[in-house]
């Protein structure tokens, strides 16, 4: 309703139909797609991510959505108030938004995205824990509500802070899952007898199936030291901003008087 206003006019109960009546017909060609895909594959594990493609792809789009709703418009609202304010001499209580303002917004989200994405993506898909359709899916899905119910509270938030919050909650939980199976299989493994008498927990860790045990569990399913240092980055960058906002306001205020 707001970002098509200025092209053609839509009411919400129209925009309610035509979301409904895409759901169903989305619905329906999924359903028979996945229906004809599932027959053809093996019940394993495996199958199931590869049927994770088309709604990780539908999940990822709606990301996308939330993150030009919400990170595109904090970097647009400055730039929009700045425009309402040179033009009318004054700053208005309601700022309207050029069509050039939006494109200059979506222009230069999809230029940082070529030059300065592909490090990020590695960090955030390979670095922090391994994902998998189904993983992925979880924290695209889970990372567009929140900044969707962000942005409709006028809530100014980091898409790509939430996003990788969703990732470390995959991680920690698969480490949680871990854990819990690792305890529970070696309090089912019987320690041997050595020598007529009881094994101590050392020598039961010598046994093979122990020592598989022991070797999976020091499997790195969440790579802590980026969690340490993503945490410091949300703690500096923020002040760090602040501060040099202010310096470059200070010098340019000092030029022009």
């Amino acid at each position: 309703m707001k970002g098509l206003g200025k092209i053609v006019k839509v009411d919400a109960t129209t925009i309610m139909f035509i979301a409904a009546g895409a759901y169903v017909a989305v619905y329906f060609m999924v359903k028979i797609y996945i229906d004809k895909k599932a027959a053809l594959m093996e019940n394993r594990k495996k199958s199931v991510y590869q049927l994770f493609v088309i709604p990780l792809i539908c999940s990822a789009a709606l990301l996308s959505f939330a993150h030009g709703a919400n990170d595109v418009a904090n970097a647009v609202g400055p730039l929009a108030a700045i425009v309402s304010a040179a033009e009318g001499g004054g700053i208005a209580s309601k700022v309207g938004i050029p069509i050039w303002v939006m494109i200059i917004g979506a222009a230069g989200i999809s230029a940082g995205l070529v030059l300065f994405g592909p490090k990020l993506i590695r960090t955030v898909g390979e670095k922090i824990t391994k994902l998998n359709p189904l993983r992925a899916f979880c924290v695209a899905l889970a990372a567009a509500i929140t900044v969707i119910i962000a942005s409709f509270m006028g809530l100014p938030v980091s898409s790509t802070h939430i996003a990788v919050g969703g990732v470390f909650g995959v991680g920690l939980y698969r480490k949680f899952i871990s854990n819990r199976k690792q305890r529970l299989k070696l309090g089912a493994i019987k320690p041997s007898a050595i020598a007529g008498a009881a094994a101590t927990a050392d020598e039961m860790l010598m046994e093979p199936g122990a020592k598989k045990l022991k070797k999976s569990a020091k499997r790195k399913l969440v790579r802590r030291q980026h969690i340490m240092t993503i945490a410091a980055a949300w703690v500096i960058t923020v002040p760090a901003a602040a501060l040099l906002a202010a310096a470059l306001f200070h010098a340019l205020k000092s030029v022009a008087s």
